[in-house]
């Protein structure tokens, strides 16, 4: 194992990271910008390093610099954890370039993973149903046009290179797509430097659906099961939960085996997920890869027991993996809610400041509450990053055990000095169409404001 590991990030995902690490009796070293200076969650490393001002482009996202405090801390292995530079194939080979390990797949993987069409050919040879659509970028208007029509309306143009809703154009008929799709390449090559788009059929009232996966050097790979991450807005998360409302057993089980099997079909290694869309008539066809640890990996965690992080550290370490598929038992039931400073109310305004007071519960039964943060009260929420403060996640023996346990604790949740999610996540717990499981990604389940959330 590693003597010395460099987290490649900030906030929550560093502090989770650095955890495991420790656990594990590996050495840390963490990396700030200067508007992250002195913060609580710069003391969980036994070493900290400064790399450049505030802004993102300036700090956490400097290949060089990163590589280079890397080397000088005599830390051997990098993990990104997820955003920033975690899906950068250009990182990832900076790093195998001065002999440090990077913590997840090869950058070849990450390379044909991160553009949408490769990675939609490498699974459907996989095995693995894809959307209809066109067969990689369109050249052209016309292009976009003949596929469009192929596939049959409405369609939904994406960013080749993209997510996150950057790019993307929803066309009833093949005027829009002629009217969208220089919109949607100008706005991809804006967002990802890459301006090429693709059409996909739009698959109305479906569920989003990933499952995780883990692959070693030697050829194996396993999966942990599905999330349901169908409760989302603007294309982003808000509400996971395993196992999904969804699905049978039977069709849990078979996703499951096709994902692994398109895993190893690869050579893929290292943690990752494969995410699907469940059309509502009950088909399930390829989204895409995340070749990273998931924000919403606890959920997982939870239900087989498994630390994702560990066994992440073990492959990059050239271990084998710690268990074999038979091994995996799903028990119970998890959700897992993202706490963002932001204020839903005032269409989710980010709401940078200080808290005034941060304090939630991790007691709060029948269920069992896991709370992964990495702020406490005093603490500066700055401007410049993700506006997530803290997941809670609460694990029952069922569905309805794990979501009372999660109302109990939002509800007893004190949190000032900033807005938050939290009156969103409690009105999507407590409404009818959550409770029964019978939602999709078209509306945030319960929320009056009903911000149209659409699919990935």
């Amino acid at each position: 194992m590693f003597r010395t590991l460099l987290v490649a990030n900030r906030g929550e995902v560093a502090v989770r990271v650095a955890r495991a690490a420790r656990e594990l009796g590996i050495r840390t070293v963490g990396i700030h910008s200067q508007a992250d200076q002195g913060l609580s969650w710069t003391r969980k490393f036994d070493e900290t390093v400064c790399v450049g001002p505030g802004p993102s482009r300036d700090s956490y996202l400097r290949l060089e610099r990163i590589v280079q405090v890397a080397l000088q801390t005599g830390a051997t292995a990098v993990h990104p954890g997820w955003g920033f530079l975690a899906e950068n194939a250009r990182f990832a080979a900076l790093c195998e370039q001065h002999g440090i390990t990077f913590v997840g797949p090869s950058p070849r993987s990450m390379q044909e993973m991160g553009l949408k069409s490769p990675a939609k050919r490498a699974m459907r040879a996989a095995g693995l149903p894809v959307i209809p659509g066109s067969d990689g970028p369109c050249t052209s208007v016309e292009d976009a046009v003949r596929a469009a029509d192929s596939a049959g309306y409405p369609v939904i143009l994406k960013a080749d290179a993209g997510g996150g809703g950057r790019g993307m154009r929803l066309c009833a008929d093949a005027a829009a797509v002629r009217a969208a799709f220089p919109q949607a390449s100008a706005e991809a090559s804006s967002a990802f430097g890459n301006g090429a788009v693709y059409v996909e059929k739009y698959l109305t009232g479906g569920r989003h659906i990933e499952v995780q996966v883990l692959g070693d050097r030697y050829g194996n790979a396993v999966h942990l099961f599905e999330r349901d991450c169908s409760v989302q807005r603007n294309h982003q998360k808000l509400v996971e939960e395993s196992p999904s409302p969804a699905l049978s057993q039977t069709e849990r089980l078979e996703l499951g085996a096709k994902a692994a099997a398109a895993c190893r079909a690869i050579g893929y290694r290292n943690a990752g997920t494969i995410e699907f869309l469940r059309a509502a008539s009950g088909e399930l066809y390829f989204l895409e890869m995340n070749t990273r640890l998931q924000v919403e990996h606890p959920v997982t965690e939870m239900i087989t027991g498994i630390d994702i992080v560990k066994e992440q550290l073990g492959i990059a370490a050239n271990r084998p993996l710690s268990f074999r598929q038979e091994d995996v038992v799903a028990r119970g039931h998890a959700i897992e809610v993202r706490v963002n400073a932001e204020d839903p109310s005032q269409d989710f305004r980010p709401s940078p400041g200080t808290l005034e007071r941060f304090e939630i519960p991790a007691d709060r039964g029948p269920g069992r509450v896991r709370v992964e943060t990495h702020v406490e009260t005093g603490d500066e929420i700055p401007p410049h990053y993700d506006s997530l403060i803290a997941k809670v996640i609460a694990h029952g023996s069922t569905r309805d055990e794990a979501i009372e346990t999660l109302v109990r604790t939002l509800s007893d949740a004190r949190i000032e000095g900033v807005a938050t999610t939290i009156p969103l996540h409690l009105a999507v717990l407590g409404s009818r169409e959550f409770r029964s499981g019978d939602y999709d990604t078209r509306a945030i389940p319960g929320w009056a404001p009903a911000a149209r959330a659409g699919h990935r």
